[in-house]
């Protein structure tokens, strides 16, 4: 019976590690140039509630009544 190559099994871990690195990496800087925050798995983060008076888009904004 053939004996185990620790070492080759131990290097493609470590490529595989630094992949995974270098993939995440890589997800961070597109989704900074697209001013789209993500989580710690690369998933977009949905935007909080907009605070009160703040405009949402394709929502218009009430104006204040004038008086005459």
């Amino acid at each position: 019976m053939a004996k185990p190559n620790y070492q080759y099994e131990k290097r493609s871990k470590e490529l595989a590690k630094k992949k995974k690195k270098e993939e995440k990496l890589r997800r961070k800087q597109e989704s900074a140039h697209r001013g789209v925050e993500v989580d710690e798995f690369g998933n977009p983060i949905e935007p909080s509630q907009p605070e009160p008076g703040e405009a949402v888009a394709g929502e218009a904004v009430a104006a204040e009544p004038q008086q005459a």
